[in-house]
Parts: structure tokens; C-alpha cells; sequence
């Protein structure tokens, strides 16, 4: 890290040498947000009692650009770290700062950066706090364009670890290229036409020291021959027409025994399809996807949401309202098999359905499986040593990992009211979160949320949600669920929320009121809000990435400001 921050401020030292105008001609911008939380014990929700009576987490970017120069940093402070991230995030400091230039059909960056080859199925850098998910690299990375159409990247470097100073550990070095060919763009005459296409391909290679792996089969003890440089390449072809689209990307990753897919040597694959149509007033779209054996890490050894070099996105409806997502699904990375189809239709307005301002009708169905696997000869299933199993590509697996229908109803009814209706159902296997044995969820989940507008400075909003289920059995399913909310905003600036989230169908322990008091001002580019009440144990998901949410009873503030 050192050394790479000399680089920083040698950069810096040669741009103002180099650019007559220095670097008081640049512009300086940046953002800001700390989160504090103050919790108290609460034995019926399970909330702990924080010790250290409050937690912080807080960062701020500072970016300098001066023409096609750029530079910026990050600093962070987790002081402690609130509850659900993890205790290794404890400390402060600057873990993210990068230099950056253009220069004839160049751009380089030195230090920190987030990038991603195609749809990220071998290599996805990004961040998502939320989630408190950062595998920023560390290194340096090229991107050219020597004509139009021809994109051509390149990456080097390591993820970034927690506090770690990667440059002293073993974590793996990565190392890839990428390229996209937009065909229109290059073929003299085709720039207009209503056939597009665009071509790209990736390559990303890890090389990790070797560490000593043993086994025993059939009694006797194996040491694993432990290959130290992970490759995986990737195809990808998009291809439109006037308002039809189709895209298509294949992965391939050679033989990489980890933690994750305990130490079994099956090369992993993984297929993503897309494809859509629409005109004005409907539109069709289908996902499907396909992963076998593609967790690709940087540390063979490594477990968790960090050190992942790639992304594997999910292929079911995010949700944003909390009975719908209480049971979200995680990417299962060792396999699985599934598909996505919305179909989203506006009712024309003035018709008996569509009304003064027509009616916005989507539909959206997903179902996940298991892959299907087969043992190996003479060996168990997935046994640690050898390639695993066998899968046929084209055939879904016999265990149901989750499935939903779910329909959304948008209706104007005038110009200051509005209403959304939806209804979802939900099949849940709790083995897509290690609870293994438990139980299968179905449950029915209803939300009712309307706005009114009192004029053009005030408005509430207000929503009820119901999920009904017959599994009552521990913490991960509890029975039924209400849920009340409503949201005050005047001007704009000021906002006042109060919801009750209420699991009065459970028989298995107590019935318990998660009630939460809100209220937030806006002022400029400064936003502050403050909440207080209980938040239930979970798991919070985003893209098909998860973690838990421990339980919490007490106080949370938010502060952002941006310049």
C-alpha cells in the first residue's frame, strides 16, 4: 500500500509539472455518509446490548479532475462496525485511492478501481455497502479504444481484503483482459441499420501459491495436486433487431478445488440468456441461466462474500418491500438452473380497466432448481479429490430451490392519486441459506401501498402488507406477518414515517410488534434522518448476494452530504 500511494503522489507531482495549467485549474468533488447505531438488549427479538453503547460506520470520497485527469480517494471509519457487518471491517483509514489519465485512445488507472467483463460471470470488481461487500482491486488497469467500436481492457492486480495489506499476504494475483466489437460501429454502411450486433470475449487467470490439501479414500491418504493458476474464458454475442433483442454469454473455468466446492476438480460453467421484445405499451422479456461449479475466488481457502474475483447475478425479482424480499433468494454458486419471464402490459387510457391515465399491469415468474448431478463411479457424490460429478447441461435438477408468481397492478386514479397492488407466491427452500432439513416455505404475500398528494409541497403514503404460511418453526419462518406503514413529506424537505411489522400468526414464540419511527430533512445536497424501533433478525439480500441481519432494538442516524 505504500508503495502504491508513492506512486499517487508522484502522479500528482507529474501532472502539475507536465500541465502548464497545474493543479489549481482542476475541481475538487466529493460525498459523505456515516451511519450511527445505538442498540439495546432485547431478549425477546434476540437484540444484543452493545457494550461500546454506539457504532459508527462512515466514508467519504474525494475526487480531483482537471481535464483527462483524475484522482480521488476513499477514507473509512467503522467504529465499531454496525451490527450485521463483519468484526474484521473494525478500524479507519484510507483502503480505496486511485490516479487516472486519458491520453490519445488510453485511459490507465493506477491504484484502486471497480470494473467488469461482460455480465461479470468470471470477473465482477464492484461494491455494494449495503451488504458490506468491497473487492475493489488494487493494481493497474488499461482501457483502449484504437477504433470505434473496438473496446479493448485490461486488469492486473489484488482484491481488497477487509484492512489487509494484500501486497503482504498470499491472496491470488489477477490478472485478465476483455474486449467488445460493436460490428455496426466497424462495418463501413451499417451504422443505421436496424440489425446490431455486438460481439466480446474475456479471459481472467488467478495464480495463487499452492497449499498442502489431504484426503483419504478407500482408507488411504492423498495429498492434492493443487494447481496454482485458475483459468476462465467467456463468449459473449448480443444481437438486436428494430425491437427485438437477444444476448447470450458462456463461461468456462478450469479446474479450481476450494473451500467453497470442497476440493473436487469438475471444470465449472456457466450460461446466461437473455431475450426481449417491446413496443409502446408492451413488453415481454425472458432470463435464463444455468451455474455449475463457478465459485472463483482469489484464496481457494476463503468462505463468504469476500475475495469473489466473479459475479453471478440472480435471476428472480428484487423487491423492495420487506414481506416480499423476507425470504429473497442467494445464488447457489456450486449449481443450479432457472429461468425468469416478465411480461409487462399498460391498459390505454380511457377504457373501462385503463381509466383517465391508463393502468400498468406486470407479471413475473421464476423458478430455480438444482443442477442434475450424478456421482461418479465408485466414488460419493461431490467426493473432496476427485472431479465430483457428472451433470447433463440441458436437464433440471429434482430439488426446487425457489419459485414465485407475482403480480403487480399500477393505477392512476387522478392527477394526486395513485395506488400500487401486488400479489406474490412463494415457494422457499431454507437449504439456499445452509438451513439444510428444514422445512419447504409456501407462503401468499399481499401489499396494498397508495399516495396522495395534498398539493404540490405535501403528501402521505401509506401501505399494508400481509404474508400468509403455515411453516411456524423457528426464527427462519414464523408463522404469518402484518404489516402497517405510513410516510409524511412536506415540501420536499421534511419526512415523517411510523410502519409495525407483526408476526401474529406464530405459535412457536412470542408475537411480537418490530414497530419503527422515522424522521428526516432534506436541505440542499444534505440529507439527515433518524429512526427508532426494532429490526427483525434476517437476511438482507441484493442481486442474488446475501448476508444475515442480526436483531436490533434502538436508535439509527443517517447522515449524507455531497460537494
Amino acid at each position: 500500500m505504500k508503495k502504491i500511494f508513492l506512486t499517487l503522489i508522484a502522479t500528482f507531482a507529474v501532472a502539475i509539472c507536465a500541465n502548464a495549467q497545474g493543479i489549481i485549474g482542476g475541481k475538487v468533488t466529493g460525498n459523505f455518509q456515516t451511519d450511527m447505531q445505538i442498540s439495546k438488549e432485547d431478549s425477546v427479538i434476540g437484540a444484543q446490548k452493545l457494550e461500546d453503547k454506539m457504532r459508527i460506520n462512515s466514508f467519504a470520497n474525494i475526487l480531483y479532475t482537471n481535464g483527462d485527469f483524475s484522482a480521488g480517494f476513499r477514507y473509512e471509519g467503522y467504529l465499531n462496525p454496525i451490527l450485521g457487518f463483519d468484526a474484521q471491517y473494525q478500524g479507519a483509514g484510507i483502503p480505496y485511492r486511485f490516479a487516472s489519465y486519458k491520453k490519445d485512445f488510453l485511459e490507465v488507472t493506477v491504484g484502486n478501481y471497480y470494473e467488469q467483463f461482460g455480465s461479470g460471470l468470471i470477473f465482477r470488481s464492484y461494491e455494494e455497502r449495503n451488504l458490506g461487500l468491497d473487492n475493489a482491486m488494487d493494481g493497474v488497469r488499461i482501457v483502449a479504444k484504437p477504433l470505434g467500436g473496438l473496446v479493448i481492457k485490461g486488469v492486473v492486480g489484488k482484491q481488497r481484503y477487509y484492512w489487509d495489506d494484500i501486497w503482504q499476504t498470499d491472496n491470488g494475483l489477477v490478472r485478465g483482459l476483455d474486449a467488445d466489437l460493436a460490428l455496426n460501429d466497424i462495418i463501413p454502411g451499417f451504422e443505421a441499420s436496424e440489425y446490431r450486433l455486438t460481439l466480446g470475449g474475456s479471459f481472467i487467470s488467478v495464480y495463487e501459491k499452492a497449499n498442502s490439501v489431504f484426503t483419504t479414500i478407500d482408507n488411504e491418504q492423498y495429498r492434492l495436486n493443487i494447481p496454482e493458476n485458475i483459468g476462465a474464458g467467456a463468449f459473449r454475442a448480443n444481437f438486436g433487431y428494430k425491437n427485438f433483442n437477444l444476448g447470450a454469454e458462456y463461461a468456462q473455468k478450469g479446474q479450481d478445488p476450494n473451500a467453497v466446492n470442497n476440493y473436487i476438480y469438475r471444470k465449472g460453467n456457466a450460461f446466461l440468456l437473455t431475450a426481449g421484445y417491446s413496443v409502446k405499451g408492451f413488453a415481454v422479456r425472458f432470463e435464463g441461466k444455468r451455474i455449475d461449479n463457478m465459485s472463483f475466488k482469489s484464496k481457494r481457502t476463503a468462505t463468504g462474500n469476500m475475495l469473489n474475483v466473479n459475479y453471478l447475478p440472480a435471476i428472480t425479482r428484487q423487491h423492495s418491500y420487506s414481506l416480499m424480499s423476507m425470504y429473497s433468494y442467494a445464488t447457489q454458486v456450486n449449481g443450479e438452473m432457472g429461468f425468469q419471464a416478465d411480461v409487462m402490459y399498460k391498459i390505454p387510457k380511457n377504457t373501462l380497466l385503463g381509466g383517465k391515465y391508463g393502468t400498468d399491469v406486470k407479471l413475473n415468474y421464476s423458478y430455480i432448481t438444482s443442477l442434475d448431478k450424478e456421482a461418479i463411479d465408485n466414488y460419493a457424490l461431490n467426493q473432496m479429490g476427485t472431479e465430483g460429478y457428472t451433470s447433463s447441461f440441458f436437464k433440471f435438477g429434482d430439488e426446487i430451490y425457489f419459485s414465485e408468481l407475482n403480480l403487480e397492478v399500477n393505477k392512476k386514479f387522478s392527477k394526486d392519486y395513485k395506488m400500487n397492488f401486488m400479489y406474490s407466491y412463494q415457494t422457499f427452500n431454507p437449504i439456499a441459506f445452509g438451513h439444510e432439513g428444514n422445512p419447504f416455505i409456501y407462503a401468499n404475500i399481499f401489499v396494498v401501498d397508495g399516495t396522495y398528494r395534498f398539493s404540490s409541497h405535501q403528501s402521505i403514503k401509506g401501505e399494508i402488507q400481509w404474508l400468509l404460511t403455515e411453516q411456524d418453526y423457528d426464527e427462519f419462518a414464523k408463522g404469518d406477518w402484518l404489516q402497517f406503514g405510513a410516510e409524511y413529506n412536506l415540501n420536499g424537505r421534511w419526512f415523517f414515517a411510523a410502519s409495525d411489522q407483526w408476526n401474529y400468526g406464530t405459535q412457536e414464540g412470542e408475537k411480537v410488534h418490530y414497530y419503527n419511527f422515522s424522521l428526516g430533512c432534506t436541505y440542499n445536497t444534505t440529507r439527515v434522518s433518524l429512526s427508532y424501533g426494532k429490526q427483525r433478525q434476517g437476511i438482507l439480500c441484493i442481486g442474488g448476494v446475501c448476508r444475515e441481519v442480526p436483531a436490533s432494538n434502538g436508535l439509527f442516524m443517517t447522515i449524507t452530504s455531497s460537494f
